[in-house]
């Protein structure tokens, strides 16, 4: 069994990127059955207002300096990755806000649930942000969403309404600090070595099969050009 770390945000359009293509790199090497995913919380914003208080091309104009026109060309650019894998890939359009309690959420299904259900959620909530334009902050978004992969709404309400797992997120935390995660997604493959960004599918296939031959490589061999990622300062272009 190869066990993957994935430490991301559901606010990073690389983070969603990244693992749709890792997920196509396992079924394709047909290692469903043999790939155990753990995911970790890691907040590119942990001061983010829970209000929607400024559009994506505004907050990418001023964080990259570029005119609005030029943001969005950026972020259409992006967007484009995720419609390449098929998904409905909208980021002009997010809806930005704290995370936290998203995260919080994750971490209450991986202690209750099953693997499936973890999966699951996962997905939901990354495509409620960049395909549905929800507000992840949103406590009723938040249950709706836990609601349809199947969690029980009494355990849910009792995460949202507390600071339950809170804790537990700020351990993934520090953690990625501890290990100099610098931006995400940072993919570390069965404790072998890690690899910061999302890759192609061709390049997770390699790292897979490094993988499970055992074979430790530097982040410097796999990451290559392509391993977009994004960090507290904003996303590579």
């Amino acid at each position: 069994m190869i066990t993957l770390t994935v430490w991301s945000d559901f606010a990073c359009p690389y983070c969603y990127i990244g693992e749709t293509r890792l997920q196509r790199a396992i079924e394709e090497l047909g290692l469903e059955n043999e790939v155990e995913v753990n995911y970790r919380a890691y907040e590119l914003d942990p001061t983010a207002p829970k209000e929607v208080v400024t559009t994506t091309p505004q907050r990418f104009a001023m964080k990259y300096r570029l005119s609005v026109p030029d943001a969005k060309k950026q972020i259409d650019q992006i967007s484009e990755l995720g419609r390449e894998l098929g998904i409905d890939f909208r980021y002009e359009t997010t809806k930005y806000s704290n995370t936290r309690d998203a995260h919080r959420l994750m971490k209450l299904a991986e202690a209750k649930y099953d693997r499936k259900t973890v999966e699951r959620l996962n997905e939901a909530l990354f495509a409620a942000y960049f395909v549905e334009n929800l507000v992840l902050s949103d406590h009723k978004v938040l249950l709706e969403k836990a609601l349809s992969v199947g969690m029980n709404e009494a355990d849910v309400k009792q995460v949202l309404e507390s600071e339950m797992y809170d804790d537990e997120v700020r351990f993934d935390e520090r953690e990625a600090g501890m290990r100099g995660v610098r931006g995400v997604p940072y993919i570390l493959f069965g404790g072998d070595f890690a690899v910061p960004g999302a890759m192609t599918i061709e390049g997770f296939k390699s790292a897979l099969q490094r993988t499970l031959k055992k074979q430790e490589k530097s982040e410097s061999e796999l990451s290559g050009d392509e391993a977009h990622a994004c960090g507290p300062d904003g996303c590579r272009i």
